[in-house]
């Protein structure tokens, strides 16, 4: 199969959203700042410093933002050493699935890459995927098709043969600049991707086939 898949890691493959939170939460409270899981819901998925503008307002010093993102970081992979990280349903499935048929795998996230090594090494997925595109190796973050296109490169695989799977909205528009088929899981099912799931469990075998097989 000369195709490949291109894989967003939170909210899409596993389920981290809650430590995200309480790492949020323990970064800003080291500087005197709290935040809603109202504000934490707004911003999943984004940058970093994207987040922290935000909450914090256009004018930051980049020291600042640097210093709480870093803790919040490393305070997240503490929690997933020390807790394990549970995969949302169906993605072990479709990944060694995914595997056996020949398709390329890659990871195209905005998490830092320190955070994606961690969850694959908990998860032992790593032989699955051929490149792994993190938050430090593009410019510009989704709706920005960059790490969607360097993935592929890193793939040596032309983007319509690429399907990107999303779990946000600005994903699957990252998918559509970039020339790729989508797949729109939960949340992301709203922002017209090509096919649109509730669960990666609800997907079938004739799907992925379809999504390459009807691109020019």
């Amino acid at each position: 199969m000369h195709a490949a898949v291109l894989w967003d890691l939170d909210g899409t493959l596993v389920d981290s959203a809650e430590y995200h939170f309480e790492s949020w939460v323990e970064a800003m409270a080291a500087e005197g700042r709290t935040i809603s899981r109202t504000d934490f819901q707004a911003s999943f998925g984004q940058r970093n410093d994207r987040i922290l503008a935000q909450w914090l307002g256009s004018d930051v010093a980049p020291a600042v933002v640097s210093r709480i993102a870093d803790a919040k970081e490393a305070a997240y992979r503490r929690i997933v050493r020390e807790r394990g990280i549970d995969p949302l349903p169906g993605a072990a499935k479709w990944l060694a699935y995914l595997d056996a048929q020949g398709w390329q795998q890659a990871v195209a996230t905005s998490a830092p890459r320190l955070n994606v090594d961690v969850v694959l090494d908990v998860l032992r997925w790593s032989p699955y995927f051929g490149a792994i595109v993190a938050g430090e190796d593009v410019r510009a973050g989704k709706p920005d098709p960059e790490v969607f296109l360097t993935a592929a490169t890193r793939l040596a695989m032309p983007p319509a043969a690429c399907v990107v799977v999303e779990d946000a909205a600005a994903g699957i528009e990252a998918a559509r600049r970039a020339g790729m088929p989508s797949i729109g899981v939960a949340a992301a099912a709203a922002a017209q991707p090509n096919v649109a799931v509730s669960s990666l469990t609800e997907l079938t075998e004739e799907t992925w086939t379809r999504l390459v097989g009807s691109r020019p």
